[in-house]
């Protein structure tokens, strides 16, 4: 593939694009990074978002790791759900679907969520799948049940018309409309620190508008719903956590859930003064942690052997 220059700002290129099919037939979106024999990473966007949303921790990370990333279904390059639906159980389907499409059998990679994306990985917790790939996990500003309970959005007392306003919310119909001021503005009260700087609460704000309404609403709703407590107990893996302190839509409480309930915690990060948006937000953070968990539990040795095996195959 031939090189093409970009903006600082820009998109990442990736190496190679494909579309692995889920096990209800939905084509997921995959983008891969980086040389195909370095230790791999793989990253699940959260609600809203896209491949768009790493793009601080694909250029780190791809110079001499092979970075795997998706789009969620309805989000990005990836179409509306198939048959399955919006579901916890289509998102372990895909993520399944993407951990067997990318990498040789028995290898290895870092498994990494953001917001929904977390939960991707809870979900799938107990698939094979994640067994057989998975080394290590990193959990970024996530929640596994109560999101409209806890969430903080809403400047309210917590209690049940709180918690309805906020489901609400969650799965309602208007559309964002374009990126402006305003809406630069209410996103980043509702999903990032106060202290972000402008061009990162810009990024977040294009892509969050850039989500299909349909897909919005789908997984909103979903979200409300959702219960996902009994899949930390199956996520075996190692597996860090993330979390900012001024985080309104899934507020520390929830991570600090988590973390006492995985069987192998490797600790909490809370993050001063970071919203919701932990990896644009606070991305040298986020990719230091996504580094470090690669070079405890995932060797370069492993990584090419696998590629050889499939290679051979």
């Amino acid at each position: 593939m031939s090189r093409r220059t970009h903006r600082a700002d820009a998109p990442p290129v990736p190496a190679s694009e494909l579309a692995v099919t889920s096990a209800d037939g939905s084509r997921i979106h995959v983008e891969l990074y980086g040389p195909e024999e370095a230790p791999a990473v793989v990253l699940a966007h959260g609600w809203t978002c896209n491949t768009r949303f790493w793009a601080a921790q694909i250029r780190d990370l791809a110079a001499d790791h092979r970075v795997i990333v998706y789009d969620q279904r309805g989000h990005g390059r990836t179409p509306g759900a198939g048959p399955g639906g919006y579901s916890t159980r289509a998102l372990a389907d895909d993520l399944e679907a993407v951990l067997r499409g990318t990498l040789a059998p028995g290898r290895k990679a870092v498994l990494a969520g953001h917001s929904m994306g977390g939960m991707t990985l809870m979900a799938a917790a107990g698939r094979d799948a994640v067994r057989e790939h998975g080394a290590a996990a990193l959990l970024c500003s996530t929640g596994s049940s109560r999101l409209t309970a806890e969430a903080r959005v809403l400047p309210m007392r917590a209690g049940a018309l709180r918690t309805r306003m906020t489901g609400a919310i969650l799965g309602a119909r208007a559309p964002l409309g374009p990126v402006n001021a305003v809406s630069r503005s209410v996103l980043k009260y509702a999903t990032m620190g106060r202290g972000s700087a402008p061009d990162r609460v810009d990024t977040c704000a294009r892509i969050v508008h850039a989500c299909p309404r349909k897909a919005r609403v789908a997984w909103g709703q979903v979200l409300a719903e959702l219960d996902l407590r009994a899949g930390i107990g199956e996520l075996r893996l190692p597996t860090a956590v993330i979390a900012g302190t001024d985080d309104r839509l899934t507020p520390p409480v929830h991570a600090r859930a988590i973390e006492a309930a995985l069987p192998h915690s490797l600790g909490l990060t809370e993050l001063t003064g970071t919203g919701h948006m932990t990896p644009v937000e606070a991305p040298e953070v986020v990719t230091a942690k996504l580094r470090e968990l690669v070079a405890l539990y995932v060797t370069v040795d492993s990584a090419a052997e696998a590629v050889s095996e499939e290679e051979v195959a």
